[in-house]
């Protein structure tokens, strides 16, 4: 049986520069920590209570301790995602996208001044033409009137869904009052009953955004999309957490196991960081990446730790300590 202490001594503390500003963040930091079967990653950002964290620390002893479920596809439509930027700097960043292949594009909104989401959006739908698909994803930004007349003004741009535009409890109220498709992730991935939530926003959101880092791993990650499947036919979008090349490989066995599909995975966060753990980034080639473990490279692992300061070496030391203690009180 996996101990703190074995997990703590082998554990490996790194640091990933971004290219850009992402949720506030110039460094994307956590922990990967070796397994029997592999590598998994502890990476939860640090506003995530010791409760969400431990589910984070779920996914990371499934990755690194147990065997995944079995693949349906070996590789997955992918979005790429543009993060809060001007006008000009997400025409450049679609353009980068489309040369990887991809054709749908999540763009981060909710900014202090609507007319900054338009441009960006205008921006990102000039680049990619009129066949791209574009999604949007306040992260709950938005009061309920503010989503409203930002819905109003952005669907003019072709929407194919908004992400979690408001907060859990105005979607039903937004519902009624917009013809755009809404699709749900703080209310699930921040519940502490996931499954539950799912069931209950099933009547209110068109769309479940899955991240399998939230949620404990890939095998419960498949286990609640299957079941929204079965009791609401809510169609589910796996989304990654800006996480590293070795993180992001169980987001995508996690897409790579669920049946229905029907939507491009949001798994193309790996061209937001400047460097990874690994000499070959996983990155979308014609729109697409490949379902498989991934284990870091020495060298590129090397300089990743090199970069996490002593403070933070034992921050994170700290925080898979308080997250094993909440998983431990979660499982009594």
């Amino acid at each position: 049986m996996t101990q703190l202490r074995d997990l703590l001594a082998s554990a490996v503390p790194f640091a990933l520069p971004l290219t850009r500003t992402f949720r506030g963040l110039d460094m994307r930091e956590g922990v990967l920590i070796p397994g029997p079967y592999g590598w998994g990653e502890f990476a939860p950002f640090d506003d995530y209570s010791d409760r969400a964290a431990a589910r984070w620390l779920e996914a990371a002893i499934e990755a690194a301790f147990m065997e995944r479920p079995a693949a349906v596809r070996d590789s997955i439509h992918v979005n790429a995602i543009i993060p809060m930027c001007d006008s000009q700097g997400a025409a450049l960043m679609t353009r980068e996208a489309m040369a990887r292949g991809c054709t749908t594009i999540k763009v981060k909104v909710g900014s202090t001044d609507v007319a900054d989401d338009i441009g960006r959006v205008a921006a990102i739908r000039e680049a990619l033409g009129s066949t791209g698909a574009i999604r949007i994803d306040a992260n709950a930004a938005w009061s309920l009137e503010d989503a409203v007349v930002a819905l109003r003004e952005l669907s003019e741009y072709g929407l194919e869904y908004a992400e979690q535009p408001c907060a859990t409890t105005d979607l039903r109220a937004l519902r009624s009052r917009t013809e755009v498709r809404l699709a749900v992730d703080e209310g699930i991935r921040t519940s502490g009953d996931p499954e539950g939530a799912a069931r209950e926003l099933a009547d209110v959101a068109d769309i479940a955004i899955l991240k399998p880092q939230t949620l404990g791993g890939v095998a419960a990650t498949v286990h609640l999309a299957q079941r929204l499947m079965d009791l609401s036919a809510m169609p589910v979008v796996v989304s990654g957490s800006l996480d590293s090349s070795v993180g992001l490989s169980a987001v995508v066995a996690a897409a790579g196991a669920i049946p229905d599909l029907p939507y491009a995975s949001g798994l193309g966060t790996g061209a937001l960081l400047a460097a990874d753990v690994v000499d070959t980034p996983l990155l979308p080639v014609a729109g697409r990446v490949p379902v498989g473990r991934i284990a870091p490279d020495d060298d590129a692992l090397a300089r990743a730790h090199e970069r996490v300061t002593p403070h933070r070496r034992d921050h994170w030391r700290q925080r898979v300590t308080d997250a094993w203690a909440a998983r431990e009180r979660l499982s009594e």
